[in-house]
């Protein structure tokens, strides 16, 4: 069991405030800080630091000792990496629109390329590993997105309370097939409209956002998301695909799901999110990188409906521990939380590697070999599978969060 110094990475999206004010630094930071990371990603590796303070990449420890820092079940299943890649993310702008492949596509996307001789770090590089990439995250504060296929009679409803002469041939192609082609068919025309007729259609658009905003419509809030975009992005077909999108706002401690082909786009907040330990992305607009669309309309599920939101399930191991279940086996996401003046006891279930992440109070972290760490906000530990039982409390009176990541269930 011992810390961890992390990887700041330095987007433009990200937040000049956030994470130099987690992490105890000066702010405003000089320039914008995105991301967190913590694991042993080969891009930006977390490092180990010892007791006398040398330090060691987490990366060079799991590739030394697998099995010792691994597990032997979770060295087997994943090839000696570490399956997951624990993050904060600090958005101040909205990411790109994205979906993730499955493991298949992945694998056969990945093989395609290499035939192909695509460098790995070449900007029309689709697939830079053979590995999915689920992610679910968890909002730390008010966090909002867009993801998943809106229930298309509901997006009918929404194109219709903004309709303009040049919208309504694409609002009754919906309405005639209210279903998964039928969301398929619009997205695919609107992903590929030629770039004059997006230019005389999105301003008529934007307009009605407009109109419907001073008017009160009930469709306030994904208007005001769709001239964000449109304000960021004025020549970009995805502020037209964004439309078809579930606009969710996230409290501290919900999180949302996104298996292999959600199409889905951050907006603004911060979150801790947990992720398979790849690079395989499939943009869809809104940014100024790569945008492969057929490479995007093979990945995509049509799927629609309301995207389920997780809260976490309490009381398997610790009525203070909570867990958010998904079918994805390479993480695993708790967490525990400690009220001002409870300072129990929870003593952690071990069954493979683990990073913790402490994100609100200080923490005690005892374990069975003698060890103690004192975990304050923004810091975290990085336990190997063969270490002992930990067992932790907050260290003051106030509250204390924690989050764990692990492999999931199935590694």
């Amino acid at each position: 069991m011992e810390l961890l110094r992390n990887a700041v990475r330095p987007y433009a999206w990200g937040s000049r405030t956030t994470i130099p004010e987690l992490l105890g630094r000066p702010v405003p930071a000089p320039h914008p800080e995105a991301e967190l990371w913590m694991g042993a990603h080969p891009g930006d590796p977390s490092h180990v630091i010892a007791q006398d303070g040398t330090e060691t990449s987490l990366l060079e420890l799991v590739d030394s000792d697998p099995i010792g820092q691994l597990g032997e079940e979770c060295a087997n299943r994943w090839g000696g990496r570490l399956p997951f890649l624990l993050k904060i993310l600090a958005i101040e702008e909205p990411l790109s629109m994205q979906a993730h492949p499955s493991a298949e596509q992945a694998a056969e996307g990945w093989a395609r390329e290499e035939a192909a001789g695509i460098p790995k770090d070449a900007p029309n590089r689709n697939y830079p590993d053979p590995t999915a990439k689920p992610e679910l995250v968890c909002a730390l504060t008010e966090f909002h997105a867009l993801a998943g296929f809106r229930d298309p009679k509901r997006t009918v409803q929404l194109l219709r309370a903004i309709d303009t002469p040049g919208l309504t041939k694409y609002t009754e192609l919906l309405a005639a097939q209210p279903d998964s082609d039928g969301l398929r068919a619009l997205f695919t025309t609107w992903i590929t409209m030629p770039q004059p007729t997006l230019d005389q259609l999105l301003p008529e658009v934007l307009d009605a956002c407009v109109r419907h905003i001073k008017e009160d419509g009930e469709f306030d809030l994904e208007c005001r998301t769709v001239l964000e975009l449109g304000e960021a992005h004025p020549h970009d077909a995805g502020v037209l695909a964004a439309m078809l999108l579930n606009r969710l706002t996230l409290s501290a401690g919900e999180a949302i799901y996104l298996p292999a082909g959600n199409l889905h786009l951050y907006l603004h907040g911060t979150a801790v999110e947990i992720l398979a330990n790849s690079d395989n992305i499939l943009r869809g607009g809104l940014t100024p990188k790569h945008v492969d669309v057929p490479e995007l309309l093979r990945v995509v599920d049509f799927a629609c409906g309301d995207m389920p939101v997780l809260c976490g399930e309490f009381g398997d191991v610790d009525e203070r521990m909570a867990f958010y279940r998904t079918d994805a086996p390479e993480f695993e996401l708790s967490r525990v939380e400690w009220s001002g003046g409870d300072r129990g006891e929870v003593r952690l279930p071990r069954s493979g590697p683990e990073i913790l992440l402490c994100t609100e109070g200080e923490l005690l972290l005892c374990s069975e070999d003698g060890t103690k760490i004192e975990l304050r906000r923004g810091e975290s530990v990085w336990l190997p599978a063969s270490d002992p039982e930990v067992r932790i409390r907050p260290v003051g009176s106030g509250p204390a969060h924690v989050f764990r990541a692990t492999p999931g269930s199935c590694a």
